[in-house]
């Protein structure tokens, strides 16, 4: 009632100086006791919202600091941190429109979600989560200590790590391990690298802490050693599957890259990005597993099980979880304990591997329907399929720019994802095309539009 009453005044209904009518009156109108109604008029009268006139009843009182015109805040009137200004630099807003055909990246696979096995998984999780003691799974900075024995096992028995329990912390995702590493190893005056092209949010959560990121090339074995700075806290990269060319990084220049860590005292942020989603072969062990002292590895289940689980983990040596683990109360939580625990179950019980078979299945034939059609449709265009991921990057031919290729697809209804703002040096054009959340004939569709005149 009171609520009522008082967003009546400040949405204007009841202007300064309007004299209410009686009690009995009041409380019939608004259906209400009268009792009620008084309780109510005693509180908006303290608030300053009303005013008792004695005989004259009473009147509504505006408070001054809501009297007038709405204030309206602009971006430009907020006083700013220096780290604020730094993360909001850069930033540009997807484009807009209909499309119909959508190859850019980033798009849901509802699909390919595990629907069955992750609802079963979260009902047998909830069911035991109440009988487990207030200081148990939930306290635990890092996460439950069930989710991190059953995703060390996972990490050592199908990717080649060398992980224990201990050196797992939960994450909602590999944005906010890298905002937390971060946080805690780079400051103005620091030094980080990182692949170019690359992952954008990688590149601002580094450069929103005020140090120096340094673009690396990469070529088509993936990063370039040699290009590396000699001194740099931290160096970001995608070995496995790199994002977005999509290749991988052999041996040799892993082994290069993790010499160059350890004689600069460095951490090499090891982004397992679309390991799980390889369309052949068997992909290489990561980069982890050569060097636990040197190479902190981070993983998301958000492509391969979908991104409403918010569950991704962050690898490390035990003197950097310490830390972690006291900094992170300060602007983070773990995960929700449902979701860790539901996580455990389906790594344990055997689900997820299961769902990975069928997923790569339909993964490897829907890229290879892409570059038949690009082959087909667009033999201009250089096609790269990976080994692994959801997208294909596309080299496009001399003289035709992204601007012109996303502006000609999007004339004919198809939306594609240039390059260049993934990379800090340019270089040659390119475009992504996600096939994974696309049917075959859908994909066709594209591609033929693409070739279309304009």
């Amino acid at each position: 009632m009171a609520r009522t009453l008082r967003g009546a005044v400040t949405g204007g209904l009841l202007s300064e100086g309007t004299r209410l009518p009686g009690h009995r009156r009041l409380a019939g109108v608004l259906g209400v006791s009268r009792n009620t109604l008084v309780d109510a008029l005693a509180g908006l009268e303290a608030e300053g919202y009303l005013r008792v006139q004695g005989r004259s009843g009473t009147v509504v009182c505006v408070p001054a600091a809501e009297a007038g015109a709405p204030f309206t805040a602009t971006v430009d009137e907020l006083p700013l941190s220096a780290w604020a200004t730094r993360a909001l630099s850069g930033g540009e807003d997807a484009a807009e429109g209909h499309y119909s055909v959508d190859f850019r990246v980033g798009q849901p696979v509802p699909e390919l979600y595990p629907e069955a096995a992750w609802t079963a998984a979260l009902a047998r999780q909830a069911g035991r989560l109440g009988r487990r003691t207030q200081g148990g799974p939930a306290s635990d900075p890092l996460g439950p200590l069930e989710t991190r024995r059953a995703l060390s096992a996972y990490l050592n028995a199908v990717r080649g790590a060398r992980v224990t329990p201990e050196m797992v912390m939960l994450t909602g995702g590999t944005q906010s391990a890298l905002d937390a590493l971060a946080r805690v190893f780079l400051e103005p005056g620091r030094m980080a690298a990182v692949e170019d092209p690359t992952y954008p949010g990688a590149r601002a959560a580094l450069s929103a802490t005020g140090a120096a990121v340094v673009p690396v090339p990469v070529d088509g074995s993936g990063l370039r050693p040699g290009a590396l700075p000699p001194h740099a806290t931290l160096l970001y990269l995608t070995p496995g599957c790199q994002y977005p060319t999509g290749v991988t990084l052999g041996a040799a220049r892993r082994a290069a890259l993790v010499a160059w860590a350890r004689r600069g005292n460095a951490f090499v942020l090891e982004d397992d990005y679309a390991a799980d989603l390889h369309h052949t072969g068997r992909p290489l062990p990561v980069m982890q597993g050569l060097a636990p002292d040197r190479v902190i590895l981070l993983g998301s289940f958000s492509k391969s099980l979908a991104p409403a689980t918010r569950s991704g983990f962050l690898v490390a040596p035990p003197p950097v979880l310490r830390v972690l683990a006291r900094t992170r109360p300060l602007t983070d939580r773990a995960p929700g304990t449902l979701d860790a625990l539901a996580l455990a179950d389906v790594l344990s019980s055997g689900a997820y591997g299961r769902h990975l078979r069928r997923a790569r299945l339909v993964l490897a034939h829907r890229q290879d329907v892409l570059l038949a059609a690009l082959g087909e449709w667009q033999p201009t265009w250089e096609a790269h399929g990976a080994a692994s991921g959801l997208h294909v990057y596309v080299r496009l031919p001399p003289g035709l720019s992204e601007a012109q290729a996303v502006a000609g697809a999007a004339r004919r209804g198809v939306a594609l994802s240039p390059v260049a703002p993934l990379s800090a040096a340019g270089g040659r054009a390119a475009v992504l095309l996600a096939f994974a959340h696309l049917t075959p004939e859908t994909i066709r569709q594209g591609v033929r539009r693409l070739s279309l005149a304009p």
